[in-house]
């Protein structure tokens, strides 16, 4: 099994591969789609089409493009948007999302928890301005520091992570302002990651005596390890809408 299926797999019973409830991401949606609800959605590493299969329930007139390098998760989102009805208005591209072009912009791009397909932060700041129509937003999942994390958790992550003003900071450098968020709280942080060690514990459990069963069990004890001894106390995550200057 590689990362990819595992990471697959342990998003499979939580609402979206990051830190938020139905109920935050539907207010986010919200916030966000109310300025074009008629209009076309981007979610650069859509992983399962999450958000926008949620999006497209939500707003009948909406059209959608997901973008995503794991083929395994891009048919689990065409299943979803099957399920909820709205095939005919998501497109789901198997591709590197740096390498994601488009001769017509979009109103509405998300990046959730998606900053590591871009190499950062910046990266990412930097490849959604040019696919955002005038008067576009961009939706924003990132993580940060909440206080000063041990000295472990720094070397678990690396140096990039920063504090939340940090984050604030380096948006706002880049030439893009808020206009809304969500701190993810820790009732949400620590719902996460249950979901994320218990769905493959759960998946591995059915499966027979193998290397995929010892592998995804393993992952699970170690994830869930990593969390309550190296970052849970100092581990944030908050989710911005943001508009470019100009």
């Amino acid at each position: 099994m590689d990362r990819q299926e595992i990471g697959r797999i342990a998003h499979r019973d939580h609402p979206v591969a990051a830190p938020l409830s139905d109920a935050s991401v539907h207010r986010l949606l919200e916030r966000q789609l109310r300025r074009c609800p008629d209009g076309r959605l981007l979610d650069l590493g859509c992983g399962e089409a999450a958000w926008p299969v949620r999006a497209l329930a939500m707003h009948p007139g909406l059209r959608a493009v997901g973008v995503d390098s794991n083929p395994a998760a891009l048919e689990d989102g065409r299943r979803s948007a099957e399920r909820a009805g709205v095939t005919h208005r998501i497109a789901l591209h198997h591709c590197d999302v740096r390498e994601f072009t488009t001769p017509e912009p979009f109103d509405a791009v998300l990046s959730v928890g998606a900053a590591y397909a871009f190499d950062g932060l910046l990266p990412t700041l930097k490849a959604a301005r040019p696919l955002l129509a005038p008067g576009g937003t961009l939706l924003l999942g990132e993580s940060y520091w909440d206080g000063r994390p041990p000295d472990h958790a720094r070397e678990f992550f690396g140096d990039d992570l920063t504090d939340l003003p940090g984050v604030l900071a380096a948006i706002a450098a880049a030439g893009w302002w808020p206009i809304a968020g969500h701190t993810s709280t820790r009732e949400e942080l620590d719902a996460y990651e249950w979901s994320w060690t218990g769905s493959l514990t759960d998946w591995a459990l059915d499966q027979p005596p193998g290397p995929d069963r010892d592998q995804a069990l393993d992952a699970a004890a170690r994830h869930r390890d990593q969390w309550l001894h190296e970052y849970r106390d100092g581990f944030g995550f908050v989710t911005l809408l943001l508009r470019p200057e100009g």
